[in-house]
């Protein structure tokens, strides 16, 4: 049986990289009793893979991961199982059968929505001609950066790569993340490919706005979020699968 799972990393998550998330995970398993398939051979593994593994620093409220099992319970009840077994920051949103057909979801990834604000104490001092300039820096028909590359360098037209740029004002707008009241503040809303031939970092795009205006750029610049992630058709990859 294939199965799906969505979960939410937040809190100091965050500052865990994909492999020890993937390592925590297969701990995880073991402890909520998932009787999940292994591999065959001298060194036998669980059969699992995350969609697109998240960048250090940056939280979600949409990340995936793909496993076989052999049997299983109700989707609420391995729900509930899983949770009890998560520490703070992670926690299991949904636990789906997929089709025995289904490509995993590593391969699958077409998009994903993000939403970008500044830290308290990196605001500019005019975040509305920020924010506007931002807009109008979209709006160009073409954004070319420089990507380093094993190769050297090489110009990129990122423009293609970015499907939607918005910003979130306040909680009425359905691209307000969950924690939109906690953060209190206006947020960046982003639709880019996420795909493994067409990927394209947020941090990318913000980047090159700011080199462009002058606006102070560093890795602490802004907090990210991803909010959800898509496959070709543009449905979530959750809803892909049904519940058991």
């Amino acid at each position: 049986m294939k199965i799906r799972i969505k979960f939410r990393k937040q809190g100091t998550m965050k500052f865990i990289g994909h492999l020890d998330v993937m390592r925590y995970f297969q701990k995880a398993m073991r402890r909520a009793d998932v009787d999940i398939r292994y591999s065959e051979g001298f060194s036998p593994h669980q059969i699992m893979s995350f969609a697109s593994p998240l960048g250090v620093g940056l939280t979600s409220n949409g990340e995936y991961l793909d496993i076989e099992v052999k049997s299983s319970d109700s989707s609420a009840e391995m729900v509930k199982r899983l949770n009890e077994a998560m520490v703070d920051g992670f926690e299991i949103l949904s636990f789906c059968l997929l089709p025995d057909d289904a490509k995993n979801a590593m391969s699958f990834v077409d998009s994903a929505d993000y939403t970008i604000g500044f830290r308290k104490d990196r605001e500019p001092s005019d975040p509305e001609a920020f924010f506007n300039g931002l807009l109008a820096f979209y709006e160009q028909d073409t954004i070319i950066i420089t990507k380093k590359t094993k190769k050297g360098e090489k110009e990129l037209d990122i423009k293609p790569l970015v499907y939607e740029l918005s910003v979130v004002r306040d909680s009425s707008d359905q691209r307000a993340p969950l924690n939109f009241v906690e953060l209190g503040r206006p947020l960046i809303f982003m639709k880019v490919s996420a795909g493994s031939a067409d990927n394209l970092k947020p941090e990318l795009f913000l980047q090159a706005y700011c080199e462009k205006t002058g606006y102070e750029y560093t890795p602490f610049t802004f907090e990210i979020q991803r909010e959800e992630v898509y496959g070709p058709d543009g449905r979530p990859l959750d809803s892909y699968g049904e519940e058991l």
